[in-house]
């Protein structure tokens, strides 16, 4: 790996001051959209996490017939959403609904409309 460095006139000390502590006051956003994105960036997670902002709940059956994936792919899935506190569930009688959490929801929310509007897009 080449060795690089950096060459500059100046150091604006001020602006870097400024950045760090600015980092340092937001390291806990960026831990939790970090934990989103990475649970998202699996193809079945997201689209999993896509039909729950889209319904009110939806159970393991549900998005197994959806998708066509196995209950078991799904539950594995659901599992670590759920670990990472990225769903919700209620117990219904027998079934467990899952749901998106609201502290996810805002976060996900602009990719979910990207991905809306790049299927209408597409379509025309």
């Amino acid at each position: 790996m080449e060795n690089t460095s950096c060459v500059r006139s100046f150091t604006d000390t001020s602006q870097i001051t400024r950045c760090k502590a600015t980092i340092d006051t937001l390291n806990g956003s960026f831990t939790h959209v970090a934990n989103g994105l990475e649970m998202a960036g699996n193809p079945v997670r997201l689209k999993i996490l896509f039909l729950l902002s889209e319904e009110k709940g939806l159970c393991v059956c549900d998005l197994s017939d959806i998708l066509g994936v196995t209950v078991s792919a799904v539950s594995q899935h659901l599992r670590k959403m759920k670990d990472r506190s990225l769903i919700q569930s209620t117990k219904e009688g027998q079934t467990i609904y899952y749901s998106l959490s609201p502290k996810y929801a805002t976060v996900l929310r602009p990719f979910f409309q990207i991905i809306a509007e790049s299927e209408v897009l597409e379509a025309v």
